[in-house]
């Protein structure tokens, strides 16, 4: 039986906390490898731990993408501009509710960003190949015990999967999100940033704060993908009635006065971070 232990990256907290952790000594887990899904629009703090990570040199770290998503929102995946993952953004009905579309990112630009790589490049199989027989996949996710719904969640797209066993390490060990910042308080040379794309709407006063503060470029590229959700050439729009928003107030993101928005209640909707999978 072959079997493989693969850690899905969100380059956050708590996957670095687990990347960390099976580099120990003692570890409980080691990995044989790690996937890191990039969809080419993290903040700079991102790329740079990436990198750090990256350059420890064990387990090996694989950096894939499907594509660059905000420009993929503009002008299509495919060949014939028509294809686009959409991301949840938020708009106003005539009503004045403020609703919120399907996410479909995660899927596309995380989730099967993922699988494609384990099955192409470590298994060798070709597109609709089927896992052979004795090939067990271990998929180790970082998600904490103040998030636990999000793996009960996550154990339902598993279920019926013969060949794949998730695992929760942190969950597991009884590991919150503070623990895992605890643990890496003496580990790094540098505070691990937020996983998450820059213009991804799940995402608080404080937070759009700080972008703007700290990565103009970061700051910049969120602005751009805000105004093209509403640009009639983008072919994200196409199909919708309602102006679409990063931000929940849909107001256009570099309007509005974060210092007087500041602090904010935590809005469930708007926390949690990637961890490679956006919301598992």
């Amino acid at each position: 039986m072959n079997e493989y232990h693969i850690l899905n990256l969100g380059a956050g907290v708590q996957s670095t906390a687990l990347y960390l952790l099976s580099r120990e000594p003692d570890a409980k887990f080691r990995f044989d490898l790690a996937v890191f899904a990039d969809t080419g629009e993290e903040p700079t703090a991102v790329y740079r731990h990436l990198d750090y990570l990256r350059a420890l040199g064990a387990p090996d770290i694989w950096v894939r993408a499907a594509g660059k998503l905000g420009d993929d929102l503009v002008n299509g995946r495919n060949s014939t501009g028509q294809r686009f993952a959409s991301i949840p953004a938020f708009t106003k009905g005539p009503d004045g509710k403020v609703g919120i579309v399907r996410r479909q990112c995660t899927k596309e630009y995380k989730i099967d960003v993922c699988e494609r790589a384990i099955r192409r490049e470590l298994l060798g199989l070709k597109p609709r190949q089927r896992i052979p027989k004795g090939v067990i996949l271990h998929q180790y996710f970082g998600i904490s015990t103040d998030e636990a719904a999000r793996a009960e969640r996550a154990k339902k797209r598993f279920e019926g999967v013969k060949h794949t066993v998730p695992h929760w390490p942190l969950i597991e060990m009884g590991w919150s999100r503070k623990d895992c910042l605890a643990y890496l308080k003496d580990k790094l040379p540098h505070e691990v940033p937020k996983s998450s794309c820059v213009f991804c709407p799940y995402r608080t006063n404080q937070a759009w704060l700080t972008l703007k503060q700290t990565d103009s470029d970061g700051w910049k590229r969120a602005v751009e993908v805000d105004r093209a959700l509403r640009d009639k050439g983008s072919v994200v729009t196409r199909g919708f009635r309602q102006e679409l928003f990063v931000h929940r107030s849909c107001v256009p993101l570099d309007v509005i006065d974060f210092t007087k928005l500041w602090p904010n209640t935590i809005d469930p909707l708007t926390t949690g971070e990637c961890q490679g999978m956006c919301g598992l």
